[in-house]
């Protein structure tokens, strides 16, 4: 059998992921969604949430964020919450990359 995630151990995270953060934050039109992503990974990176960082970075590059951006971000991070964060991002684009890193 399977391991639940998370959100289907605890439904109510999930309902608040789709319908609050999804369904109404990254809706704002104060930011556009590239911008929101860019921001997300900037403070996943900083905060060392590898795991959420690594699904940012694709959602990044589908929102327009180019590889370049996200490497520029991650050196600038390296600068303002430690060496060990912006290394452990660069680890997590190059997974999330693969043969394209």
């Amino acid at each position: 059998m399977a391991k639940q995630t998370v959100y289907e151990m605890i439904p109510q995270l999930g309902k608040l992921r789709d319908e609050v953060l999804f369904g109404d934050v990254w809706e704002q039109p104060e930011l556009t969604k590239r911008d929101r992503s860019l921001v997300t990974c900037t403070v996943l990176a900083a905060l060392y949430r590898t795991p959420e960082l690594k699904g940012h970075l694709q959602r990044a590059l589908d929102n327009g964020v180019t590889v370049e951006e996200l490497k520029g971000m991650i050196t600038h991070v390296a600068f303002y919450s430690g060496w060990p964060t912006a290394v452990n991002a660069g680890r997590v684009l190059q997974e999330v990359l693969g043969d394209d890193a």
